[in-house]
């Protein structure tokens, strides 16, 4: 089992004072979390932890992406299922909306990727016509 990037008093300094089920619950969270974001890194061949070795900003960058993941999915468990977008109407009765996290988990943001690093963006190409030599 590999490091977990930050504590249960960290979320609480950062984010709220939390229940004692809560606090059961980010622990658990904060070494998925940690873990899942060491096999994304892997994943793009990066090593997270030397990552972390070699800049102590880099390692509050990624405790603060921990924290914000479960921040995020401990909320949306005490407050409902939290929406990044919402719309409704009136005198047609018409509500709708996208989940922030659909089906729950945890669900680290491509933002948060983008923080880390772990995502770029990709230019590639197709040849659509063959410029061979008889031409």
């Amino acid at each position: 089992m590999g490091a977990v990037y930050a504590t249960v008093d960290d979320l609480s300094s950062y984010w709220r004072t939390m229940t004692s089920d809560e606090q059961t619950r980010a622990a658990v969270l904060l070494e998925s979390v940690s873990a899942e974001l060491r096999i994304i890194a892997t994943s793009v061949n990066k090593d997270l932890d030397d990552m972390i070795a070699d800049s102590d900003d880099y390692g509050m960058l990624v405790k603060a992406v921990v924290m914000d993941t479960v921040a995020r999915i401990l909320n949306q468990s005490t407050t409902g299922e939290a929406m990044s977008q919402i719309s409704e109407s009136a005198m047609g009765y018409t509500q709708s909306g996208t989940y922030l996290v659909p089906g729950g988990g945890s669900t680290i943001l491509n933002r948060d990727l983008k923080r880390l690093k772990l995502k770029k963006q990709q230019v590639s190409s197709v040849e659509v016509w063959d410029y061979g030599q008889d031409a």
